[in-house]
């Protein structure tokens, strides 16, 4: 059955699952037809014209109505806990996972490694490794989708949205764009190339990287002069951005968020969004300023300063002024 030409690959840790559950759902759905289509025939031909009789009233049956409303509840009910159960799973990357970013366009996958390799419609990772994509989208919705994988995300302009996979297998792997973008969304394709951990770090080491990606955000950090304001001593007119990513920031509406990629990327384009407790909105917006993946650069470069819990009384004094970033 898994060689039908039909039947994608199982190249991921969470393919194997997810085909169990869909299996499942033909078994039970293909059950439930054989069964209605076979009711049909044995009423037409016990009660076909000429032998039907006056009808007589019955008895209803108790056990006959609770098994038939139980069984279905208790088939359903499985159902949504097994496909709560594999959500959950798709929608939660694994701690320490490698992380690439992806940037989708009208009609490219744009992918940058954290040690500085781009590609374009390719996407090379090492097998028996967590991967997480933090995606986003220069213009319409986009769809990450690789079929090997079983894994299927949508890439929206203006946030980013993180799938991840395991690869278990290997090879080669069609990658698609299974959201209609516009009139070359077919040619949309790429492919994601498994390697095995040598190969990689082989692939890696042979060359066209220009730094990290935080090194390359680092320098554009201090081209933007951010660095003005975001000190890390007491004097600088916006927080510790040593202390940010992955901590809760108060803010001055009183709610508490925590600083993943989304608010970052919202604290530099959009400044007087989440103003941090303590300072006040001067922070020019780099909307337009800087592209996409500078911007991604920026975030890797946050990510990368110290991100352990803020020491008390290490914050600035609630008189200085600023916003989260800037």
């Amino acid at each position: 059955m898994f060689q039908l030409p039909l039947w994608p690959v199982r190249a991921s840790t969470y393919a194997n699952n997810l085909d169990a559950l869909f299996i499942f759902l033909l078994l039970v759905t293909g059950l439930v037809t054989v069964m209605i289509f076979i009711l049909l025939l044995v009423f037409a031909i016990r009660y076909r014209q000429s032998r039907v009789r006056a009808a007589t009233p019955i008895e209803g049956s108790v056990t006959l109505e609770v098994t038939w409303s139980v069984v279905p509840f208790g088939i359903f009910l499985m159902i949504f806990v097994w496909g709560a159960v594999l959500y959950f799973q798709a929608r939660t990357p694994p701690q320490n996972s490698m992380e690439i970013y992806v940037v989708a366009k009208q009609w490219m996958w744009k992918l940058q490694h954290t040690e500085g390799q781009r590609e374009i419609n390719e996407l090379h990772v090492p097998v028996d490794r967590d991967i997480k994509l933090i995606m986003t989208s220069q213009d319409v919705i986009h769809s990450f989708f690789v079929p090997a994988f079983r894994k299927k995300q949508d890439v929206l302009p203006g946030r980013y949205t993180v799938q991840w996979f395991h690869a278990t297998r290997p090879g080669e792997y069609h990658l698609f764009c299974a959201e209609y973008c516009g009139t070359q969304h077919s040619g949309m394709i790429g492919r994601v190339v498994v390697m095995t951990p040598a190969d990689y770090e082989s692939w890696l080491g042979g060359g066209g990287a220009e730094g990290s990606l935080s090194s390359s955000g680092e320098k554009i950090f201090q081209q933007l002069g951010c660095g003005t304001c975001h000190r890390s001593d007491t004097q600088g007119r916006g927080p510790n951005l040593e202390h940010l990513f992955g901590n809760p920031v108060s803010l001055e509406d009183g709610r508490t968020v925590v600083a993943d990629e989304n608010y970052v990327r919202e604290s530099i384009l959009n400044p007087g969004a989440k103003i941090t407790a303590g300072f006040k909105n001067i922070m020019p917006t780099f909307q337009g300023v800087i592209s996409e993946e500078q911007l991604l650069a920026l975030i890797a470069y946050i990510k990368a300063l110290p991100s352990q819990k803020s020491v008390p009384g290490n914050n600035p004094p609630a008189t200085k002024s600023s916003t989260q970033l800037r």
